[in-house]
């Protein structure tokens, strides 16, 4: 079976903004970009290795606003204390506000951040269960 890869797609209000403050707050890397692809820009962060990216657009002829609500959560996993207290201190240096979850669960071993769009990414400090 050949591995998946997953995109993650958000209309952003600011392309180079949101592109920025996830570049620098997660420390990923711009993977691919495009301009004028019939009406849309965008760019897509990832880090190698990594099965997955998340791509950010803006639509020229009709924009798109942005409209997250509380639940709609990007949440990565960093298994490792030291490494996940430096990403959010990452995420708060880069302009990231953190913000209570709208459901306790994530509070427990995460924290919740939000963008300036309203999207809210978790980091969590746990382990993925193996399936």
């Amino acid at each position: 079976m050949t591995a998946l890869t997953l995109r993650v797609t958000r209309p952003v209000s600011d392309l180079k903004r949101s592109r920025e403050l996830y570049r620098l707050g997660l420390g990923l890397e711009v993977v691919g970009a495009f301009e004028d692809h019939q009406g849309f820009n965008g760019v897509m962060l990832g880090k190698a290795g990594v099965p997955w990216h998340l791509e950010f657009t803006q639509c020229t002829s009709h924009p798109v606003t942005p409209s997250p609500t509380p639940e709609d959560l990007l949440v990565l996993y960093l298994p490792e204390r030291d490494m996940w207290q430096q990403t959010c201190q990452q995420m708060i240096l880069a302009g990231f506000k953190t913000v209570d979850s709208f459901n306790p669960y994530w509070q427990q071993q995460g924290q919740t951040f939000q963008d300036y769009d309203g999207y809210r990414t978790v980091l969590q400090c746990q382990q993925w269960p193996q399936i």
